[in-house]
C-alpha cells in the first residue's frame, strides 16, 4: 500500500509533494521546517527596527514537533524514525539543534546524519529535517476480526 498525504493543520508545502509517503510499511517524511500554518516561522522574530533573531533551538524544537504530527497522521511517532539526515544553514548551530535534539532522542534513536547547506527555501529557516520511519503495524479492531461480543 502506498499512501501520500498533506497532513492537515500543517504548513502547506511549498511545492507539489506530500509532507509523507507511506510506502512498504515505512514513512518516508520530506524536508520539514519550523514553518507554521500561518506561514511564520517559530525561531525568527523581527523587532521593531527590523532587526531579525533566529533562534536555532526553537526552530529545532519546532521541526521535531512538525514532523511528530506529520508521523502520527499516518499512525507512527518519533520512536518509529529510523533514519534522519538535518540540514543546517550553518554549522556555528551545531550545538543548539544537537542540545534540543537530544530532548527528543538518546542513542537509541534514529540513525542521523548532519550536513552543511548553502542556504533553505526561506532565509529565516536555520534548518531542515528529512525522516523515515517504520509505520507500527495497526491492530484489527474487534469489528473487523469477528471477537465483538
Amino acid at each position: 500500500m502506498t499512501d501520500a498525504r498533506v497532513v492537515e493543520g500543517k504548513a502547506k508545502p511549498r511545492g507539489r509533494f506530500p509532507h509523507v509517503k507511506v510506502a512498504n510499511g515505512f514513512a518516508y517524511v520530506s524536508g520539514t521546517s519550523s514553518r507554521l500554518p500561518d506561514n511564520t516561522i517559530a525561531g525568527a522574530s523581527v523587532d521593531d527596527l527590523g532587526t531579525t533573531t533566529l533562534d536555532i533551538r526553537e526552530q529545532t524544537r519546532a521541526v521535531l514537533e512538525n514532523i511528530r504530527d506529520i508521523l502520527e497522521a499516518v499512525g507512527a511517532g518519533l520512536e518509529d524514525l529510523v533514519s534522519v539526515t538535518t540540514y543546517l544553514v550553518s554549522m556555528n548551530d551545531f550545538g543548539g539543534y544537537n542540545e534540543v535534539y537530544g530532548e527528543f532522542f538518546d542513542e537509541t534513536g534514529p540513525a542521523r546524519t548532519t550536513v552543511a547547506v548553502h542556504q533553505l527555501p526561506h532565509p529565516q529557516l536555520l534548518i531542515e529535517i528529512q525522516g523515515v520511519a517504520a509505520v507500527p503495524a495497526r491492530q484489527p479492531s474487534p469489528h473487523e476480526t469477528g471477537e465483538v461480543t
